[in-house]
């Protein structure tokens, strides 16, 4: 479904992600591990068209999407979560979720994700809807990221560390809607820290060290290797 060749993108003169490589197939959850500040959210970012790579090919479907803007890889159905959420403080959470709507869309049709179909998701939402989105906790803010993504009927959805900061609890929420997207079969780019998080729901993995992938292979093939999760993952 989405294939990176090979990227290498920058920050200035600084150069972030050196010749990446790596693939995600229609249906799957793909998990992106790394320490802090080796290049994963550069990545997504890469993706989005946020920080489009300087050379090297991302392609969606077989097409070339370098050089895209972000509205426009959403209008194909790239969806991203930020890790720093970026949520409307001012709006409600009923309107925070209406924001993420495409053009076309329309609030109650049955077809796709709707403030229904994300209230039964979160049902914490739903309790909140007339809440202000600055009103509410950090993991509260988390769910309606999530849940204004989704609304833009994403058939690849982004997720830049989504469980970091929340307590364990509401992690296993967000683990357990990850699931529940996966079932609803969107493909899922998710980026994180916990490797726990990642063995659990991943169909695929790959590791990132330096702006580099170091490994790739399935949850499977990465239990097996207590080495490479010593060097790169573990802290």
């Amino acid at each position: 479904m989405l294939e990176l060749v090979r990227i290498n993108t920058f920050y200035d003169k600084s150069h972030i992600l050196h010749d990446v490589s790596m693939e995600i197939e229609e249906g799957d959850v793909v998990g992106l591990l790394g320490r802090n500040g080796v290049g994963k959210s550069t990545t997504i970012k890469s993706i989005v068209g946020i920080t489009p790579p300087q050379s090297g090919s991302i392609r969606l479907e077989g097409r070339e999407t370098v050089g895209l803007r972000p509205y426009q890889m959403a209008r194909l159905g790239i969806g991203y979560v930020p890790e720093d959420r970026r949520i409307f403080p001012t709006l409600t959470v009923r309107e925070n979720l209406l924001m993420g709507m495409k053009s076309r869309k329309k609030p109650n049709q049955d077809k796709g994700w709707t403030i229904e179909k994300i209230y039964h998701l979160f049902p914490q939402l739903r309790v909140r809807d007339s809440f202000k989105g600055g009103h509410l906790s950090g993991g509260e803010q988390q769910m309606l990221t999530i849940g204004r993504t989704l609304m833009g009927d994403p058939r690849l959805i982004l997720l830049d560390e989504p469980t970091e900061g929340l307590a364990p609890q509401i992690v296993e929420t967000v683990a357990n809607v990850i699931e529940e997207i996966h079932r609803s079969g969107v493909s899922v780019l998710l980026v994180e820290q916990s490797m726990d998080v990642v063995l659990d729901l991943t169909d695929a993995v790959f590791i990132m060290n330096k702006g580099e992938i170091v490994f790739r292979g399935t949850p499977e093939e990465l239990r097996a290797r207590p080495d490479v999760r010593e060097q790169f993952l573990e802290v």
